[in-house]
């Protein structure tokens, strides 16, 4: 039985969003791949990033050094 959205088949399981053919043999398909003329990049990093990083690392250090 399919709900009005038609996600479900008629054995209850969801079905898939590509093919066994539109996958490549890393897993990456035309949709999800990173064209290489517009690689990633890095961005800025700014002081609300750097605050929760220092805070993550001074909580993680206290509670090793209260735990042991």
């Amino acid at each position: 039985m399919s709900d009005e959205s038609g996600d479900e088949t008629g054995d209850g399981g969801t079905e898939w969003r590509f093919s066994v053919n539109d996958v490549g043999p890393d897993g990456v398909t035309e949709d999800t791949a990173t064209p290489e003329s517009d690689p990633i990049e890095p961005g800025d990093v700014t002081l609300e990033h750097a605050v929760f990083v220092v805070l993550g690392v001074a909580v993680t250090v206290g509670v090793l050094v209260v735990g042991f």
